[in-house]
């Protein structure tokens, strides 16, 4: 029940944000789209967290728990989903250096990326001291996912990136997120409940931040078109390869 109450907050509050920016917006017909336009985005993370909400510490986790695990073997664990979460970044900057169009520039994307995150990461974060819910294979801070609220938050600054030039590689970061998700769950070190929170945090937060777009004007690089900017990520590294031609 606490959980439950300390989601519902934070679920609250999401969307008082929205409505609160949807009655302060002008009544020309552009804001008017735009506000629309954000409520429906938010219908799907808000399902996501209620759906969470209600499978939350119930019998119907529990036994899809044991029934995934009973499926892959108790012993069995592959820990991709390490790397998937970050696959969307890969994804987007590797879009940028082969000149895929996208809707910012690469310093704008690499700034809501950030915000995204540091506003995703900071919920998820809490709620986990908060909650002290216990993970499948022991151990505390189950709820919800890191990983699962990372790569959909990741998913979803790439398809805001994308989707209107490139839909394929948009829709891909969702991929990545999804599996990533499940296998914290073949894994046993999440609930479903876990994942499918983290999931609706993650793609409310890049929303939110797309909707708003902080810090709009400023960007130092916006007139400067030789530089390149790639991730670069190894086995127990990760880093960035960043060049300037004169």
């Amino acid at each position: 029940m606490r959980i439950s109450i300390n989601l519902l907050i934070v679920l609250t509050f999401l969307l008082s944000i929205c409505k609160a920016k949807g009655q302060t917006l002008n009544a020309s017909n552009n804001d008017s789209i735009k506000s629309v336009s954000l409520l429906k985005k938010s219908i799907v993370p808000a399902s996501l967290i209620g759906l969470g909400i209600i499978v939350n510490n119930s019998i119907f986790e529990k036994n899809f728990q044991t029934n995934l695990r009973n499926k892959v073997g108790n012993d069995f664990h592959f820990p991709i989903d390490d790397y998937l979460q970050y696959a969307p970044i890969v994804e987007m900057y590797t879009a940028d250096f082969w000149g895929i169009k996208a809707r910012n520039h690469w310093f704008d994307q690499t700034k809501y990326l950030l915000i995204a995150n540091l506003i995703s990461s900071t919920i998820t974060h809490s709620l986990k001291i908060i909650t002290q819910k216990e993970r499948p294979n022991g151990g505390f801070h189950s709820f919800p996912s890191g990983h699962t609220t990372l790569a959909f938050t990741n998913a979803c600054v790439l398809y805001n990136e994308f989707h209107e030039t490139a839909p394929a590689l948009a829709y891909s970061g969702y991929a990545f997120a999804v599996t990533t998700g499940s296998f914290r769950m073949i894994n046993n070190a999440h609930w479903i409940s876990d994942v499918l929170i983290g999931a609706g945090i993650g793609i409310i937060s890049a929303e939110l931040v797309y909707h708003f777009e902080p810090f709009k004007n400023f960007n130092p690089f916006t007139k400067t078109k030789n530089i390149t900017f790639v991730p670069q990520i190894g086995s127990d590294n990760y880093g960035f390869y960043f060049a300037y031609n004169f």
